[in-house]
């Protein structure tokens, strides 16, 4: 049973040895290969300040929105009274089933020059596709569902007595959620924030498609790291690709965290 146990761990801890780590450890060090001045050089650039405070600004619209949203429509599926809120549910899961390529060209058809809205947008001044607020749809969509799945069974396991015992106190419903409920999701809504800004940070095919990756204007860290591979750029590729490696691990970490404090309530 021993040798059994030892084989099966051997044979997981080498799956993510050549699936996680040997790439991991393949970037830094072909990133630092050559000392800290290109690193530096490569990320001071202005095309790649840019990328980052782009992409963190993506990050935090989304996390703002869809925490938003998330509890919002938590709240709706579990209290709610209404017929038909399975198809909530659904439709939040959709991203867990679409490619994030077919996103960005759906988003593009729908907000492009000749898509459904783009003529409207159009004559009136706006523009969604290739910009920024095309790169912010895009990421919301990609990382939609993540506040919501997990606030969901919270809600369900925590019941509604608290609330229903606040609502006998006289706490209004406004006062019940702010009291009550919302200190109930705290745990809940801060794994859920991270799995979104997780997601957010990394997304690219969405993004891809939509932003046109232009620089300095609409490209990402992630595209960054695409563009200046393709322009043979390897200091500046690998030396973003670490960033954003650093940025996930800082992530990771966090949501470690989290889900330890969550389990420990």
């Amino acid at each position: 049973m021993n040798a059994r146990r030892l084989s099966l761990r051997a044979l997981a801890l080498g799956y993510l040895a050549v699936l996680l780590l040997a790439p991991l450890a393949m970037i830094f060090w072909r990133t630092f290969e050559h000392g800290l001045a290109p690193v530096w050089d490569a990320l001071s650039s202005p095309a790649a300040v840019h990328a980052l405070l782009l992409t963190l600004e993506l990050v935090g619209i989304a996390v703002v929105l869809n925490t938003v949203f998330g509890v919002a429509a938590a709240l709706w599926i579990v209290r709610g009274r209404a017929r038909g809120r399975w198809v909530l549910g659904v439709l939040i899961d959709l991203t867990f089933a679409l490619s994030p390529v077919v996103i960005g060209l759906s988003l593009l058809l729908v907000y492009g020059d000749q898509g459904w809205f783009g003529n409207w947008l159009s004559q009136h001044g706006l523009q969604v596709a290739f910009s920024v607020p095309g790169m912010v749809l895009a990421t919301c969509f990609v990382s939609l569902p993540f506040v919501a799945r997990e606030c969901i069974p919270t809600l369900r396991e925590v019941g509604t007595d608290a609330e229903e015992a606040a609502a006998t106190l006289g706490a209004s419903p406004w006062q019940t959620f702010w009291r009550v409920t919302l200190p109930a999701l705290r745990w809940a809504i801060a794994y859920g924030v991270v799995l979104t800004a997780a997601r957010a940070l990394g997304e690219f095919g969405a993004v891809s498609v939509i932003s046109g990756n232009i620089e300095s204007r609409t490209q990402s860290l992630a595209l960054f790291v695409q563009d200046r591979y393709q322009s043979f750029d390897n200091a500046g590729a690998f030396s973003a690709a670490m960033l954003l490696a650093v940025l996930a691990l800082a992530t990771l970490f966090t949501m470690h965290r989290f889900a330890r404090r969550r389990l420990a309530v």
